[in-house]
């Protein structure tokens, strides 16, 4: 699915990702997890496109294409996501608007027909029922008055009537309760097949015991440290990451 060979990438000059490798097959979930400024979520904005994250070494190959000659929006017509860690408010610009605009142009890039207004309304009518997100939420500005825990709900929205291939979760789990915690995750366990791959990236333990990775990544000064499966999670919570760069 997503192949990473020796990722270098700068911020503002400065390496952030000095050599990173990692290898995603269709079906799989990995997990990263690492310490504050280790770069894991360098790593996910440069496989989204974010112009600020230089890359100056290495290469990535997604479905066989070459992901750093796309620009971001053919990543994402390419079947590409990525949920954010701090969702952006958009004045003037219905939740709805912009999830049927996003929903249409994707059906376009997989050489599918639009679907008509009514088709669209029931099938976001559904989608939002499944997430738990309130009816009259379509029609507010695009997250303006949304709790955090909205926020990632709707994004997890986003990824379910998108339906990607490859879907990167940025610290999703930051600040959410419990109740938010399980309805994200199952949004996302929704989708989840063969056919698609999962990368989590995460400080904490806990959302991985709702969305369970198949490899769980250490990632520390901007390499990959350890991989294990799902134990591994456990450990570090219990340990910390000091033990994982000795």
């Amino acid at each position: 699915m997503i192949e990473i060979i020796n990722l270098h990438v700068h911020v503002e000059q400065k390496p952030i990702l000095k050599g990173l490798s990692l290898t995603i097959e269709s079906g799989q979930v990995h997990a990263i997890m690492g310490p504050n400024g280790a770069g894991k979520s360098t790593l996910a904005r440069t496989l989204a496109g974010h112009p600020s994250y230089e890359v100056v070494g290495g290469e990535i190959w997604f479905k066989k294409q070459n992901l750093l000659e796309m620009a971001p929006e053919e990543r994402a017509q390419a079947g590409l996501f990525m949920s954010f860690q701090y969702p952006l408010e958009i004045s003037g610009v219905s939740n709805r608007q912009f999830l049927q605009a996003a929903f249409q142009a994707r059906r376009k890039a997989r050489e599918l027909p639009p679907l008509d207004e009514a088709e669209f309304d029931s099938l976001l009518a559904e989608k939002m029922a499944e997430m738990e997100i309130r009816k009259e939420f379509s029609e507010r500005n695009l997250n303006e008055g949304f709790s955090g825990g909205e926020k990632k709900r709707n994004e997890i929205l986003q990824m379910v009537l998108l339906e990607p291939e490859f879907a990167i979760l940025d610290e999703t789990d930051s600040g959410l309760d419990i109740d938010a915690m399980r309805i994200v995750a199952k949004g996302v366990n929704q989708t989840r097949s063969s056919q698609k791959s999962l990368l989590v990236i995460t400080h904490y333990q806990r959302l991985l015991e709702f969305i369970r990775p198949d490899f769980v990544h250490v990632l520390a000064d901007g390499v990959i440290v350890r991989t294990g499966g799902a134990e591994l999670a456990l450990e570090l919570e219990e340990k910390g990451y000091v033990p994982c760069r000795n």
